[in-house]
């Protein structure tokens, strides 16, 4: 599985816009539609295009807050995490969460209205699960670069 430079054109321009036709991306690489049309596909079939989505903006959707939480599990053992993991997947306030090294177990990315709705998430879903033995928070003031864009 491996990209060359054409197909390194191509996906940043996916990443730039989804919305870009093969044509698009046909004219602004200077190559014909099939090969264009050929390679994307071969990129969504070896899992390098995963999907393609729309990047809404938070702000105008009254997602006024964004929490990263260091989470520090009761014990760091493989049935925990799972449970952890299996928790984590049902609360959509959680945006991104990964298992870290370090002197936590997980950091989360949470997204929410307001400071209340962090409390009450706070109080009524995440310290309450027994898995967590403690949670710092770090309150987002001010976003200074956020992308999707992966550099290749």
């Amino acid at each position: 599985m491996s990209i060359d430079e054409t197909d390194k054109k191509i996906l940043r321009l996916l990443q730039e816009n989804a919305h870009f036709t093969l044509k698009d991306i046909a004219n602004r690489i200077n190559l014909s539609l099939t090969p264009v049309h050929d390679r994307v596909k071969r990129l969504e079939k070896e899992g390098i295009i995963e999907n393609y989505v729309s990047i809404l903006n938070k702000k105008k959707l009254g997602i006024n807050l964004t929490v990263y939480c260091q989470v520090t599990l009761v014990k760091q053992t493989y049935n925990i995490s799972e449970s952890f993991n299996h928790s984590i997947l049902n609360l959509p306030e959680v945006v991104e969460c990964n298992f870290v090294s370090g002197n936590f177990d997980y950091m989360l990315k949470i997204v929410l209205p307001d400071m209340e709705s962090y409390h009450d998430f706070h109080q009524k879903k995440l310290s309450v699960l027994p898995e967590v033995s403690l949670i710092n928070s770090f309150f987002i003031i001010s976003e200074v670069k956020g992308t999707t864009v992966l550099p290749i």
